[in-house]
């Protein structure tokens, strides 16, 4: 993990974990996605794997985190970019194929809950398969990783 993220200008907020407490979302930089959460004004960053990223568009579109910085909030784009990066570093190309339906969903326009299943079928397995036996539910994964990096950044 690392202490500190990208400049400003760079970070997306999807929401906050709690009303008027630390929000999360990720930034972009040097061609590299990473998670964040942002904490009085403290960003903490953690390079983030393909499954947490996907975790991070499903919350966006499932609206599961409100009241982010308005200034900050991603957009629709944002998200296309994000999931194009995930096409490029896809562990296989059935996960490829599925981010390319829900890509084409996002840039499509379809409705959030459409796009949070196709989003979901792309990551399908990957929570229940990782190394640190994090939960599967994508919100669940986001919020369990906020509360591990706000612990130890």
């Amino acid at each position: 993990m690392e202490a500190a993220a990208a400049p400003p200008e760079t970070r997306r907020s999807i929401g906050r974990l709690q009303p008027n407490g630390a929000w999360i979302g990720f930034d972009h930089a040097g061609g590299v996605y990473r998670f964040i959460v942002v904490r009085e004004g403290e960003a903490l960053a953690s390079g983030a794997d393909a499954d947490l990223l996907i975790a991070l568009a499903i919350g966006y579109y499932t609206e599961a985190f409100g009241g982010g910085p308005p200034d900050l909030e991603a957009t629709p784009a944002d998200l296309s970019a994000l999931v194009r990066h995930l096409i490029e570093q896809a562990s296989s190309s059935r996960q490829s194929a599925l981010l390319t339906v829900a890509l084409d969903a996002i840039d499509d326009g379809l409705p959030g809950d459409a796009v949070a299943g196709l989003l979901q079928a792309a990551r399908s397995g990957r929570g229940e398969m990782n190394d640190r036996a994090e939960p599967a539910d994508p919100v669940e994964l986001i919020v369990a990783r906020a509360s591990e990096l706000m612990r130890t950044g």
